[in-house]
């Protein structure tokens, strides 16, 4: 699929565009290009792009305003690559549903392997997600097993809860939010030092060295993403 996908890139500077234009290119995808807001919302009902890469700064209206309205218009997913790096914007964003947030200026090298995370995401999200292999562990969330090789690793049941919401989107930066209300679901707010002695705990048993975490890493002040590096749809 990654080779075939079609990418809506909305972003109203001709260099970033361009950029991006050749940058996707070159890695196979198909580049779309909308200037603005509404320009973006035509390109999209026309096109339905897998992954739509959406500037914040648009000349017609807010990048986080379109959000909601690119998504009644389609299932792609949301990644923002704007030059807004507060907090306060990154978890706004993700919580009206964007799935990554890249900030400019930015490389490209991990900007490509974020579309390839968000593309897995979406493939999972279409068919069904079974198994997830980071790290040499593997979570398959079907039958809530974790196994780091041959050695099954066994999980509290808000432990288990936690890396099970991570792992339904590998790649993606889950925020603090979303994973207190899933796993407290009842005055989740008041649980954030609990989020982090669980997240602790989970890397003490899963990780090769805790200390420098490759499996669940932190994104400052936001959340935390699973590095899935396979997933096995059916």
């Amino acid at each position: 699929m990654s080779n075939a996908a079609t990418i809506l890139v909305i972003d109203d500077e001709p260099q970033i565009r361009r950029l991006l234009d050749g940058t996707l290119g070159r890695a196979g995808y198909r580049v779309v290009e909308a200037a603005s807001g509404r320009e973006a919302l035509g390109k999209i009902e026309e096109t339905q792009p897998d992954i739509v890469l959406l500037d914040l700064g648009l000349p017609d209206r807010d990048g986080l305003e379109l959000i909601p309205a690119l998504m009644k218009q389609s299932k792609a997913a949301i990644l923002i690559v704007s030059a807004r790096d507060a907090t306060e914007q990154k978890v706004t964003a993700l919580d009206l549903g964007a799935v990554d947030y890249v900030t400019k200026p930015f490389d490209t090298d991990e900007l490509l392997a974020r579309v390839r995370a968000a593309l897995r995401g979406r493939i999972g999200a279409d068919g069904g997600r079974a198994n997830i292999t980071a790290g040499g562990v593997t979570f398959d969330l079907l039958n809530r097993r974790v196994t780091r090789g041959d050695e099954e690793v066994h999980l509290t049941p808000k432990e288990f809860a936690v890396v099970a919401e991570l792992a339904r989107f590998p790649g993606r930066v889950i925020t603090h939010q979303q994973l207190l209300s899933v796993v407290w679901s009842h005055d989740y707010e008041r649980h954030i030092e609990y989020l982090r002695v669980v997240i602790r705990n989970i890397r003490q048993k899963l990780e090769d060295d805790p200390a420098r975490p490759a499996i669940i890493v932190n994104e400052l002040g936001v959340g935390y993403r699973l590095m899935g590096e396979r997933v096995d749809v059916g």
